[in-house]
This record gives structure tokens, C-alpha cells and sequence, in this order.
């Protein structure tokens, strides 16, 4: 059982990396960023904003040395370090991020901050507003009535909070997935505040096949009794639809290699063979089923499916990226598939912007971009460090 909820751990979170042995580990600080205020893209305004977001390393005098991470559609800003000591692991991205690192902190000034409607709105150091959030117009939950949030929105907030901090112009946006399509977005919509950008396992310009592999995700949620058409709050939430949604998610972020490896056909019971009876499992299914309940007691389902939606919605234009890129991509990746990214680069570059490639290989197709990034620490150094040419 041990070994079961491991692995459901590592392909469930969506948000693990390997633990990064450090003799004295960086210690960070949830803090928040309020704005009285937002109108999103779609017009409608939402009113005391709040999202957490963390920082390591420190800002120099003239600003000029700041990173923004963007994170993954189930991360959080937890990008690096530890809460405390005694935390079992580090943030998702730790092997690269940290003194002495490919995005090191003895030089830069590095700052993650929790999105809009982030999946883990019920987790402890998560900070963020979304339909769980209490309406101050009717001082009950929000629910479905939460506007529509965008990519281009979750940007807008963070756009908010750099200006706070007196920060003219980031040297770098580096984000793996859906922090992907962020820096894509800061790259077509602030051109001027950003140097460059690192998007990793994503690509821009909108599929019509992730976005209904995007409503797939989200169907389990809807199926759900529980869900009630999103008005759960002070009920029972619908955990088991959410558990299934991350159960999808964590099999569509990983590959065909990784599940014979880890599992391949072995029974999750010695004593239980699946032709034995219906409710027999395989070891795989126990795993991703294990996982997403664990995932889901710290999530919200509502959140969930305005991730999907801001995703499908997700269609920043690569002919407009104006800054230096470097795509990381992973060939066995079926969210951005290879042929995605290709395009993505040939847009890039077919308007005189200079791009370089770099990939990360490895059996978990997708999450081979958070959990063998180290594989990247390389490129994305002497990216960050190049004196900029375009």
C-alpha cells in the first residue's frame, strides 16, 4: 500500500518534484497581494482580490534582476525552498531555482505568485480568489456567478503586483505548462515590461484537441451529484468527480512508458487478481485513484473547471512574441505534443525574434518538464545571463 500511495503522489499532485538534498534548505514566506479591485477581460469586475505569492533572493537597487515563475495548472507558487525545516519537500521546481542554481538567487531577485481561481484553494499557505471565494456583494460563496477568468487575467494580477513592487522590467517570465501560456501572454501583452521568456512544455496559438481533451478533464466534476451545478459551498463537495478529474489529468500528464514501467499489468492486490471479480483492481488504477482522492481534499472542483475554462481560452499569438524565447520541450509530451511547439517556434521566429530550443527527456511524457527540468538548469542559465541582442 506503502508503494500505491507514492506513486499516486507523484502522477495525481501534478505538482511533485524529487526531493533536492540541501544542507540547509531555502526558507520562504507566503505573503499577499490584494488589489480592491479587477476588471477582466471579459469586462466584469471582481472586487478585494487576494492572491499569495512567494520570493527568494533578494532585489537589487535598480530592480533589474527579477524573475517571474508562472506556474502549472495544479501547482501553486510554492516554486522553490521550504516553508520550514522540517517540510518533507521543496517547491515543485527547487533543482533549478536556489543559490547556486540554473535560476540563481544569489543574482536574481525570484517571485512566484498563486494564480486566480487556483485549483488548491482549500490547502494551507494558498492564497487565491476564486468562485469559493465569499462575494462581498452577498457575503455567501461565489460559485458559478465568479466571472470568467482568462490567462491574459491571471497575467493582469501579476502585472499588478510587479508594478507594486516598483519593478519596470522583469529580466526574465519562465513557466512550465500553463505558466507557459502565462509568459506567453506577458510577451504579447507587456512587451515592454519583460526581457525574455522561458515557456516550458507549452506552446501558444490555441488546439482544438486540448481544449476537448480539457473538457475531458473536467467531466468527471459535472457527473457528480454532489457538484449540484456548482452550488456545493456549506454542502458536501463533489470529491469524487474532482478525484476523477485528477485521475484524468495525471494519466494525460504522463505516457505509456512511465505506466509499464511503474506498474505495468501487476494486479494492485497479489491476493485480488483483476479477472477475478469487478472490483479487482490493477496496480495503475489503484494508484490514480489513491492520488486524486489525496489531491482532492485540498482542492476546489469549481476552481478545477475555471482552469479548464481560462486554458481552452488560452490563445496568445507566437507571430506576436517580440522577445527572446527559449522553448523547453519534452518529444514524448501529449498535452503540448512536439508538433505544437514546432509551430509555435516557426512563428516565433518568422518574425526576426531570436528562439532557442532546449529539451528535457524522460519517461513521464509531459511531467518530464517539473520533474526532470534539472535536465534544462544548463540552457536556462546561460539564457538568463545572455546580454540581450533583440
Amino acid at each position: 500500500m506503502r508503494a500505491i500511495l507514492a506513486a499516486a503522489a507523484l502522477v495525481c499532485a501534478l505538482n511533485a518534484a524529487p526531493a533536492v538534498a540541501q544542507t540547509s534548505p531555502l526558507i520562504v514566506e507566503k505573503k499577499v497581494f490584494e488589489l480592491p479591485s479587477y476588471t477582466t477581460e471579459g469586462g466584469q469586475t471582481i472586487k478585494n482580490v487576494r492572491i499569495g505569492w512567494e520570493s527568494y533572493g533578494t532585489l537589487n537597487a535598480d530592480k533589474s534582476n527579477a524573475i517571474l515563475i508562472t506556474h502549472f495548472f495544479s501547482a501553486t507558487s510554492h516554486a522553490a525552498g521550504k516553508y520550514a525545516a522540517s517540510d518533507a519537500v521543496p517547491g515543485y521546481w527547487d533543482a533549478i531555482i536556489g543559490p547556486g542554481k540554473a535560476i540563481d538567487t544569489d543574482k536574481y531577485f525570484v517571485l512566484s505568485s498563486d494564480t486566480l481561481v487556483n485549483l488548491n484553494a482549500n490547502t494551507p499557505n494558498v492564497v487565491t480568489t476564486g468562485p469559493a471565494s465569499v462575494n462581498p456583494d452577498t457575503g455567501k460563496p461565489y460559485g458559478l456567478s465568479f466571472p470568467i477568468v482568462t490567462i491574459r487575467d491571471m497575467v493582469g494580477v501579476q502585472k499588478a503586483l510587479v508594478d507594486t513592487l516598483g519593478i519596470k522590467k522583469l529580466r526574465a517570465v519562465v513557466g512550465a505548462s500553463m505558466g507557459g501560456l502565462q509568459a506567453f501572454e506577458w510577451a504579447v501583452n507587456y512587451p515592454d515590461a519583460i526581457e525574455r521568456i522561458v515557456p516550458v512544455i507549452s506552446a501558444a496559438g490555441g488546439d482544438a484537441f486540448l481544449t476537448a481533451w480539457l473538457d475531458v478533464w473536467g467531466q468527471p466534476i459535472k457527473l457528480d451529484p454532489k457538484w449540484n451545478g456548482g452550488d456545493y459551498y456549506g454542502r458536501e463537495a463533489p470529491n469524487a468527480g474532482l478525484a476523477g478529474a485528477l485521475k484524468v489529468v495525471s494519466l494525460h500528464a504522463n505516457q505509456a512508458d512511465w505506466a509499464n514501467a511503474t506498474f505495468g499489468l501487476a494486479p494492485a492486490a497479489p491476493a485480488k487478481a483483476p479477472g477475478a471479480a469487478m472490483d479487482n483492481q490493477f496496480k495503475i488504477e489503484a494508484a490514480l485513484e489513491a492520488g486524486g482522492k489525496a489531491r482532492a481534499a485540498g482542492a476546489d472542483a469549481n476552481h478545477f473547471l475555471y482552469l479548464v475554462k481560462a486554458n481552452q481560452l488560452a490563445a496568445a499569438d507566437p507571430a506576436k512574441v517580440k522577445v527572446p524565447t527559449l522553448l523547453v520541450s519534452s518529444p514524448n509530451d501529449l498535452v503540448f505534443p512536439p508538433a505544437w511547439v514546432e509551430r509555435t517556434a516557426g512563428a516565433i521566429a518568422a518574425n526576426g525574434t531570436k528562439v532557442q530550443r532546449a529539451s528535457v527527456a524522460g519517461p513521464n511524457g509531459h511531467l518530464n518538464g517539473v520533474l526532470h527540468i534539472n535536465q534544462a538548469g544548463p540552457a536556462i542559465a546561460e539564457f538568463l545571463a545572455r546580454p540581450l541582442t533583440n
